[in-house]
């Protein structure tokens, strides 16, 4: 493991973990990742990675076909699933038990 040294070639405390500490976490965060960046900097990353995808052939378009079915689908679902809520709301009026 190469340890990081500041201007004086001495060990930088910073940049030193010990090994309990950097296996299994203090409970601290360093922010490292692309959670730990901020909101524009993942926006660019994010960018990024869209225009890549779509130059190489590798993202997705809708076809006008596609984006009303699938419109038409989440409207089924949302429409059924706000029949079962009423449904368990009002349990007495269950008409398939007649």
């Amino acid at each position: 493991m190469t340890s990081q040294l500041n201007q004086s070639d001495r060990p930088d405390p910073q940049h030193q973990q010990s090994g309990a500490q950097g296996q299994q976490g203090s409970g601290t965060r360093s922010g490292r990742g692309f959670a730990g960046m901020d909101r524009e900097r993942q926006r660019e990353i994010a960018s990024q990675g869209g225009r890549a995808a779509h130059a190489s052939g590798n993202a997705h378009q809708f076809t006008s076909e596609e984006a009303r079915a699938a419109g038409s689908k989440r409207h089924a679902n949302s429409a059924a699933r706000a029949a079962a809520d009423a449904q368990s709301r009002n349990p007495g009026t269950d008409s398939s038990l007649s």
